[in-house]
């Protein structure tokens, strides 16, 4: 089993920053993939960014340039540092984790509000 606690999301002007982070515990060591998924009113939860466990990311082609997936081995932390804010990027963001048998684990979420 794995846990993910999201924390750090907020309502921010267009324009702006947040960092997003997830707080892994549990069964880590079997983690390969973390990602950030989002969800707006009205729309399928789609993918942001991920991250492999050497290090190769990956981003959604509305957030490339904007934002950075990163993570902290020695914190068991996974952030999202999102630059440069718009209002379509309002929407509840989402951990997820995938251990070696692609086992799908998510947080509860954390909102995002980006106002114009």
């Amino acid at each position: 089993q794995v846990q993910l606690v999201e924390s750090g999301g907020g309502l921010v002007q267009a324009g702006g920053s947040l960092r997003l982070s997830c707080a892994v515990s549990g069964s880590i060591l079997r983690v390969n993939v973390m990602g950030w998924y989002r969800q707006a009113p009205g729309k399928q939860r789609e993918l942001v960014a991920v991250i492999m466990r050497g290090g190769v990311t990956n981003y959604a082609d509305s957030v490339k340039g904007r934002a950075t997936i990163s993570r902290d081995y020695a914190k068991n932390t996974v952030y999202l540092q999102m630059n440069s804010l718009k209002p379509e990027d309002t929407a509840v963001y989402y951990c997820n984790a995938r251990n070696t048998i692609n086992v799908a684990y998510w947080g509860q979420g954390t909102q995002v509000s980006v106002s114009s």
